[in-house]
């Protein structure tokens, strides 16, 4: 399982924000100093457009897709799932960037892609809907609660049901356990990035 972590964790050092922002900003701009702060999607789309915003975010989705199946590879169900947690882990906190990372949730979703497809149109449906519901002050990081505490219980739920899981692999216990692992590093990289500044938790990336 350590082998899996680490090949997780090594694929989500990918610096997807920070290469867009260099073709695009031409080298100009640091996603970490402008902006929210936050090296990742939304940050990228408000600062350099919607065309890099949505290559950030699908190559960030790539990220956790690539790491859960990377790590299936060399050590099966558990291992993808370990994996999954590493390329998060890796994207919050990158060791090779003074742990200054985004806040994970397009990696997560690429996890959820591999690990658990048949829930993914149901994550993205809940953090689109709450997100635009009117009147929430931080509408992005309440869709990132409610959508990661149903992540985490319809895991549990598929899990103790044997119910059918598209092209991911067969539920085990593993699946609640790492959706629950990922959720924990993603809420507290948002309240870094919260403390830090003001608003940080209303990008997701």
């Amino acid at each position: 399982m350590l082998g899996a972590l680490a090949l997780g964790y090594a694929l989500g050092l990918l610096p997807s924000a920070e290469i867009v922002a260099r073709r695009v900003g031409r080298g100009a701009l640091d996603l970490r100093s402008a902006g929210s702060g936050n090296p990742g999607a939304m940050n990228a789309y408000r600062l350099l457009g919607r065309r890099a915003g949505v290559i950030v975010a699908l190559a960030d989705v790539a990220k956790g897709v690539a790491a859960c199946t990377a790590g299936r590879a060399v050590a099966g169900t558990n291992g993808g799932h370990t994996a999954g947690v590493g390329a998060v882990a890796a994207h919050c906190y990158p060791v090779s960037r003074g742990r200054r990372g985004g806040i994970g949730a397009a990696t997560s979703f690429g996890q959820c892609l591999a690990t658990f497809p048949v829930f993914a149109p149901v994550d993205a449906a809940l953090a689109i809907g709450v997100a635009r519901l009117p009147g929430l002050r931080r509408p992005a990081a309440a869709a990132l609660l409610v959508s990661s505490t149903c992540w985490v219980a319809a895991g549990g739920l598929w899990w103790r049901r044997r119910l059918p899981n598209l092209w991911g692999p067969e539920p085990t216990g593993a699946l609640p356990l790492a959706n629950a692992a990922t959720a924990a590093v993603i809420a507290s990289r948002a309240l870094v990035l919260l403390r830090r500044r003001s608003g940080a938790v209303g990008d997701v990336g």
